[in-house]
């Protein structure tokens, strides 16, 4: 059994993760807002990688570094995370989001979105994307890990690149988000919530779909 220091580390582990992908991610997004497109796009799905791959390598060992609830769930689903810590790393997930979100509108008052995740095409659009996304990087996410735990050399390349390339092509369209705590946190502190069921819905099918899917090839 986890004694109680270690699990607090543990979901400590997910909340500063978690702050860091949104904090660095969308605030990559806004600041490209805020001087009419530096960072560029391609700027921003190497930061989003790139945050998650650091993350990996920070918080691997320790809690996993999901950093994202649907990867949690994707884990359960997979027979290699207990349902018991499920919860409490969902809610640490969203609360380190919430204080990178807060924090940005403190630093960015006038931006609007705070780089929230909003379709530029259709509803359905966007969900098949992120649903396949997702369903992608869930597939990457579990064959590079140990048990839950994202860690060691090839967990934090693979699946920091699958990050930044599928924000290369489908951020334009989607958003390319993949993960509820990243689109709710924005969405809340900004007030835009019309379109958050499809960021909250599909990334968490994509990854129960992924973990089905390597059921399949288990031997």
């Amino acid at each position: 059994m986890l004694n109680a220091l270690r699990l607090n580390r543990i979901y400590l582990a997910e909340c500063i993760g978690s702050f860091a992908l949104v904090f660095c991610g969308t605030g990559a997004i806004i600041i490209n807002d805020q001087t009419n497109g530096q960072v560029t796009h391609v700027g921003i799905a190497m930061t989003f990688g790139l945050i998650v791959l650091a993350m990996i390598y920070a918080f691997g060992s320790l809690s996993g570094a999901h950093l994202n609830p649907a990867v949690t769930i994707g884990f359960l689903i997979s027979g290699r995370f207990k349902l018991q810590f499920l919860l409490p790393y969902v809610v640490f997930q969203i609360l380190g989001a919430l204080l990178a979100s807060l924090l940005l509108q403190i630093l960015f008052p006038e931006n609007i979105n705070l780089g929230a995740t909003i379709p530029s095409g259709s509803m359905m659009q966007s969900f098949i994307l992120e649903l396949i996304l997702s369903l992608l990087l869930m597939l990457v996410i579990i064959n590079v890990s140990h048990g839950s735990k994202e860690k060691g050399m090839m967990a934090g390349i693979a699946v920091g690149a699958t990050v930044g390339l599928e924000a290369l092509f489908a951020g334009p369209i989607s958003g390319a988000s993949m993960n509820p705590a990243r689109s709710l946190a924005p969405a809340l502190v900004s007030g835009n919530l019309s379109q958050l069921w499809i960021y909250l819905i599909a990334p968490v099918l994509g990854a129960i779909l992924a973990a089905v899917i390597c059921k399949l090839f288990e031997e």
